[in-house]
């Protein structure tokens, strides 16, 4: 999967997608080349997943500074 192709992904899709590869790596049937190949891609999956809970969280992160500026100036 192709970075900019994997970075349109949503998160939920990234982890149904990185899921499903799991699952099938579990199952034993897949061939040693192909399972390589899934193991790379199960991995840029993985990175996306995070990279996307990371911005969610400094998005979280502002917005509760923001909050927290606004409460200070409300009350003065």
């Amino acid at each position: 999967m192709p970075n900019k192709e994997a970075k349109k992904l949503s998160y939920e899709k990234a982890l149904e997608e990185l899921e499903s590869i799991i699952e099938a790596m579990e199952d034993g049937s897949i061939p040693l080349a192909e399972l390589v190949a899934q193991f790379e891609n199960g991995s840029k999956l993985l990175k996306l997943c995070q990279l996307k809970l990371k911005e969610a969280e400094l998005k979280i992160k502002k917005l509760d500074i923001d909050n927290e500026t606004k409460s200070t100036f409300e009350t003065n």
